[in-house]
């Protein structure tokens, strides 16, 4: 039997949509799978929906909404998987795409996350991601391989790549329980790109799987230009550089983020889009009440290394990546 595979997926007030993803989930081939729904504080109604979908997922609720960090993780606390899927609910996945991101994760013991190619569903001939790019050291910022490209075969050698893409990320358990899982203060936005900081600085690696297909409505949840965007995103481009800046570097980069958020502030001033000048501003406060950051949080280790005494235990965390079986 290979691997357990543990999909975790969000739901918040979108049930048709997450409803459709599972539908999509139901026609995998892969034979070792469960999938965890996560509900992050909807409606009654739109629960009960979820609910009531046969087959029934294993469903989480959260009286609140955690973001997507937050759902995330609490997902990931419930599942069993010697990997864990994390898999946008406004996605839809061809039948047989987890089995090439699971044959990389086999083959090669130092990949640590790995993610498919990702097109657009209302544009299938569009990509959306073929791999990523490292993070610019003074913008904060990564770049999706392929993006926006029309799909002619140029992205389909798989390979070693800098970022996974969150909307559908394979992670090794052993990373969870040695890098940790996503950094909780992000909620939404930048929380791939810290995560893929994190896991290649620990030793691992990412990779791009071209045989795999994910396609991506994109979104959905929270709009593509929304206020709710640009406050997270202003912020969260700040917390990355907070929480991974290296050196001389990270004073200059903070600058420079800070400047670009003045002219994102003028811009939408004279295009009298006051509503996400001022979440521009909440971005940044959220900095000036928040001089503390939460801790990134493990998963709890399996018997094997729980079975070390504690100095063993960390001797095995600090030579890196491990493999920990089931």
């Amino acid at each position: 039997m290979p691997p357990l595979v543990s999909i975790v997926t969000l739901n918040w007030n979108q049930a048709e949509v997450t409803c459709d993803l599972l539908a999509s989930l139901s026609r995998a081939t892969y034979p070792n799978l469960e999938v965890v729904v996560v509900d992050n504080g909807s409606e009654a109604h739109d629960v009960a929906k979820i609910a009531a979908y046969s087959p029934r997922p294993r469903l989480i609720k959260s009286a609140t909404n955690l973001g997507f960090t937050g759902g995330n993780n609490l997902g990931m606390r419930h599942a069993r998987g010697e990997y864990v899927l994390l898999l946008n609910n406004d996605t839809e996945v061809e039948p047989d795409f987890l089995e090439p991101l699971v044959v990389a994760m086999e083959a090669d013991a130092q990949i640590g996350a790995a993610s498919p190619k990702i097109r657009y569903y209302h544009d299938p001939e569009r990509i959306q991601y073929a791999g990523g790019t490292a993070v610019d050291p003074f913008r904060g910022q990564a770049r999706w391989v392929g993006s926006g490209e029309i799909d002619r075969g140029q992205h389909d050698a798989s390979g070693e790549t800098e970022m996974g893409h969150g909307a559908a990320l394979l992670i090794r358990r052993a990373v969870l329980e040695t890098v940790g899982m996503l950094g909780a203060d992000f909620f939404i936005y930048y929380e791939e790109i810290d995560f893929g900081t994190r896991l290649r600085r620990a030793g691992w690696k990412a990779h791009y799987v071209a045989e795999s297909t994910v396609w991506h409505k994109e979104s959905v949840t929270v709009g593509k230009a929304s206020p709710l965007k640009t406050r997270f995103q202003t912020r969260n481009r700040l917390l990355y550089l907070r929480r991974n800046g290296l050196g001389w570097r990270t004073p200059l980069a903070m600058a420079f983020v800070l400047l670009a958020s003045l002219v994102h502030t003028v811009r939408f001033a004279l295009a009298g889009q006051w509503d996400h000048v001022r979440a521009v501003g909440q971005g940044l406060a959220w900095h000036l009440s928040h001089p503390r950051l939460t801790p990134d949080e493990r998963l709890a280790p399996r018997p094997a290394l729980v079975a070390l005494d504690r100095p063993a235990a960390r001797r095995a965390r600090a030579r890196g990546p491990i493999r920990i079986s089931a």
